[in-house]
């Protein structure tokens, strides 16, 4: 099978700064992959490369068996979207809901924009009673499912997801994740997922890589990394942390 996406050999440089150095993976059709490190390890950017908005000093990156070049066109982001962290910087202040979806399938010529507008609102819990508000006027859990129907309206079969929800509250967290994760089962859709959280990669991801200092540390299962069945120091340490302070009583 033809992996939705594999990139090879990944590197990205910003002047003397090397940011992804010989960086590989493989995500098949519908298969979700998390990407995990602390900051500064280039899971990010490793993202923003596979959308263009990063350049790619060395190795390839491939959307269904097609290598990409140095731009990307009008069909990849058709097939490709991503879902950013800060649902307050993602969204245009002075522009409505209506106006932000209508945006995309404007410049990609669809004409069924009335009937898709409605569709992608309902798909994330808000429905149309939302369309002409700012942004402004809605809660962070509410920007961020208009992030959201902004990516899927194109109908992608990749979302590349940058920590969607580390700037919600914990209860909106989990609502919006499920919503992920009933989205992703409905269109089969393939998920690269950034996220500071090992709990929230172990429920999203089937497989994940661990990043530091913009190289891979190792590539495992969601179920290894539960099971605690890792071999670098490095993981272990980033699971110590996540479990946070113990009291004892």
């Amino acid at each position: 099978m033809t992996p939705a996406l594999a990139i090879d050999g990944l590197g990205v440089a910003f002047d003397d700064f090397v940011a992804l150095e010989d960086v590989s993976l493989s995500v098949a059709p519908g298969g979700s992959f998390g990407l995990v490190g602390e900051s500064g390890s280039g899971k990010s950017t490793l993202l923003r490369a596979v959308a263009g908005l990063a350049p790619a000093s060395a190795g390839t990156i491939a959307v269904d068996g097609k290598v990409l070049g140095s731009k990307r066109d009008k069909a990849f982001y058709r097939k490709v979207q991503m879902v950013f962290q800060d649902p307050y910087g993602s969204l245009h202040p002075r522009q409505t809901v209506d106006r932000l979806l209508l945006e995309p399938l404007a410049i990609h010529g669809f004409d069924d924009a009335e009937d898709r507008i409605v569709r992608a609102l309902d798909e994330v819990g808000l429905g149309s009673g939302f369309r002409f508000r700012y942004s402004h006027q809605l809660s962070g859990g509410q920007r961020q499912r208009v992030a959201i129907a902004r990516a899927l309206i194109l109908e992608p079969s990749i979302l590349l997801l940058d920590e969607p929800t580390s700037a919600l509250d914990a209860s909106v967290q989990a609502e919006v994740l499920n919503l992920l994760e009933q989205l992703r089962a409905a269109r089969n859709l393939t998920f690269v997922m950034v996220s500071h959280d090992l709990a929230v990669i172990t429920h999203m991801c089937d497989r994940l890589m661990v990043m530091q200092n913009g190289r891979t540390v190792e590539q495992l299962t969601a179920a290894d990394l539960a099971a605690r069945e890792v071999t670098q120091d490095y993981t272990r340490g980033l699971l110590a942390a996540s479990e946070g302070f113990r009291r004892d009583v």
